[in-house]
């Protein structure tokens, strides 16, 4: 961790929050609710990435066991107009991620999809065997509406809590039972319109694993990048926004998830990421490639094809 006191000024980043706004006539929605908890729907199907809405305090990860806040979790998916899911795919498997998940999931009725680790919270939380499905990397799914395919992808470094996790996670547990497991770069078609989008969870990419995709949009995580060398930004919006040829992106995974969602949403300070960084180096390979980037706005329904 850094020195550097502070945190970044949302205001500085204004302009950015202009995603398309979603319209009746928005054949698909994406709402964000923070990190990289998504939910893509087209008013009868509808997935969810993460569902992570408890969002502890950093004193309570630091120093005592977690469990999901059923207030908090129940409150957001209200928030959301959310009662029924196709499915719950956490982008991989820290407690900043699929700490709710498989609540999430047993609330809506969901399937929760994802790799070996995030059956094991699945398990743990007494999900039926036919609702926890291991996917694999590279196969499509046909969850609802859509076809959901896994890549794998990495978690960008530092990785505080490495490793899978090899046995059910029965809360209340350490932050450090919550090991990343798989990541994941997770690729959505929805059938009726082929309209596809990209969500890379964690601020990493292996080189050419999505070679061949394509995808319009991309939800890109973000967290810890304006930490790392500028060579590491070049590479990964090579292997991702380039990747897939995609003309606009969303920048997720930036705002401080220690704070509940019923404050006004921050940046992570400066100690564990600099978005300042990010952005002035994603907005000028933006500029250069003709991509429209964007931040998003909690809650709100966006319509990014538009």
């Amino acid at each position: 961790m850094r020195l550097k006191p502070g945190r970044p000024d949302l205001a500085d980043y204004a302009r950015f929050f202009d995603a398309p706004p979603a319209t009746p006539q928005s054949p698909l929605r994406v709402t964000w609710a923070g990190v990289t908890t998504l939910l893509v729907q087209d008013g009868s199907s509808a997935v969810l990435t993460d569902g992570f809405f408890s969002r502890p305090p950093l004193l309570t990860v630091g120093l005592r066991r977690l469990e999901p806040s059923l207030p908090r979790i129940d409150g957001c998916l209200a928030r959301l107009g959310v009662n029924r899911l196709d499915a719950v795919l956490p982008v991989h498997t820290h407690f900043d991620h699929a700490m709710d998940s498989a609540v999430v999931a047993d609330r809506t009725g969901a399937t929760l999809v994802g790799g070996s680790s995030a059956a094991q919270i699945g398990h743990g939380h007494g999900l039926p065997p036919d609702r926890v499905v291991t996917a694999t990397p590279g196969r499509p799914l046909p969850l609802g509406a859509f076809d959901v395919t896994l890549f794998e992808s990495e978690h960008c470094p530092p990785d505080r809590f490495p490793g899978t996790i090899t046995e059910p996670v029965v809360p209340p547990v350490k932050a450090s039972a919550y090991k990343c497991g798989e990541a994941w770069s997770v690729l959505l078609r929805h059938r009726a319109t082929d309209r596809r989008m990209l969500i890379v969870g964690s601020a990493g990419a292996i080189p050419g694993a999505l070679a061949g995709q394509r995808a319009d949009v991309v939800y890109l995580g973000i967290g810890q990048l304006g930490l790392q060398p500028e060579r590491y930004l070049l590479d990964y919006w090579a292997e991702t926004v380039q990747a897939v040829g995609a003309r606009r992106v969303v920048l997720i995974h930036w705002d401080d998830f220690f704070r509940p969602l019923h404050k006004p949403l921050r940046a992570l300070p400066y100690a564990g990421d600099d978005l300042d960084v990010s952005m002035r180096v994603l907005a000028r390979l933006a500029a250069r490639d003709a991509v429209r980037l964007h931040l998003p706005t909690l809650w709100e329904p966006a319509d990014p094809w538009a």
